[in-house]
């Protein structure tokens, strides 16, 4: 298939649910809902949510099921963006270009920074247990949320993001930097692909190969972001190029070279199509996306 075609409509779908569910900036929270609609807004990959609901399309292709997780889909990237305007602070890692854009807390402050990221965690939890209009099944709608929470807290992405910033000029293991790559980037990773197949009702098996497949391509996409930090410019990227140098971080270029870093990442997706095996045809956007996740290029 055209991963590009089907990234750009995806894109333009989550984009247009992200319009329908967030706040308008005004009244007397608009600055602040200026700021969360700033960083929101601002571009990306939409990845995250386009794995939930290419995960719920390998389940059950129908239109309904579609539309029924884009709360969830809009969730999970409210939780990334967030993330990232925690990631650009100046006691974390200090940048000043996200997306080729000034970062929140360079036109905002860092006081209202951090409350528009902390707003954008609380919303995607509004979005996630609202029960009007809902067509996910309240117990499915629990068990979303609490792999989110579980995803995003002390035992998944902030936990990676404390264990990374704590391990800054260190010499640490390489498990220890497997934990921070499972943890900060490929727990949500996953979480998308997993809470996608919740929502379209996977089977025990369905959801087992689809939470392996998240974690490989979670672990890919890390690993091809350590590359590029190397590799790339910061026009290319849209942020600091070598940051991770300059931050004393440890990576897999560091580890491994070049050549081996590639090759890990080579590794992980073909493990990653490897769980895609017992799914036909409705899998193929999940394939693709292994793929277009090693081969981007920012």
């Amino acid at each position: 298939m055209e991963i590009r075609t089907y990234l750009s409509e995806r894109r333009l779908v989550v984009e247009e649910a992200l319009h329908r569910y967030t706040l308008e900036a005004e009244g007397p929270f608009a600055r602040h809902i200026e700021a969360m609609r700033y960083s929101l807004f601002v571009g990306g990959k939409r990845l995250r949510p386009i794995l939930c609901l290419a995960a719920a399309e390998a389940i059950n292709d129908g239109p309904a099921t579609a539309a029924a997780l884009l709360p969830v889909a809009c969730a999970l990237e409210c939780i990334h963006t967030y993330s990232l305007i925690h990631d650009d602070l100046p006691a974390m890692d200090d940048d000043d270009l996200r997306r080729g854009k000034p970062t929140n807390h360079m036109l905002y402050g860092e006081a209202a920074a951090i409350l528009a990221g902390d707003s954008l965690l609380t919303w995607a939890f509004d979005l996630l247990t609202d029960p009007i209009g809902s067509a996910i099944p309240a117990e499915w709608r629990l068990a979303i949320a609490h792999r989110i929470a579980r995803a995003a807290g002390p035992l998944g992405m902030v936990g990676g993001q404390s264990l990374d910033i704590a391990s800054e000029n260190s010499e640490i293991s390489f498990a220890t930097l497997q934990t921070i790559h499972r943890s900060k980037t490929g727990a949500l990773i996953t979480c998308a692909v997993e809470t996608g197949a919740i929502g379209a009702g996977a089977s025990g098996d369905q959801l087992a190969a689809l939470v392996r497949f998240g974690n490989q391509i979670g672990l890919a996409f890390q690993i091809v972001d350590d590359l590029l930090n190397v590799t790339s410019t910061t026009d290319q990227l849209g942020k600091a190029a070598g940051s991770d140098a300059a931050h004393g971080k440890a990576t897999y270029p560091a580890y491994f070279g070049i050549d081996g870093t590639r090759s890990r990442a080579a590794v992980a997706v073909e493990a990653a199509q490897d769980a895609l095996a017992g799914f036909n045809g409705k899998a193929e956007p999940l394939r693709a996306l292994a793929d277009y996740i090693s081969s981007r290029t920012s």
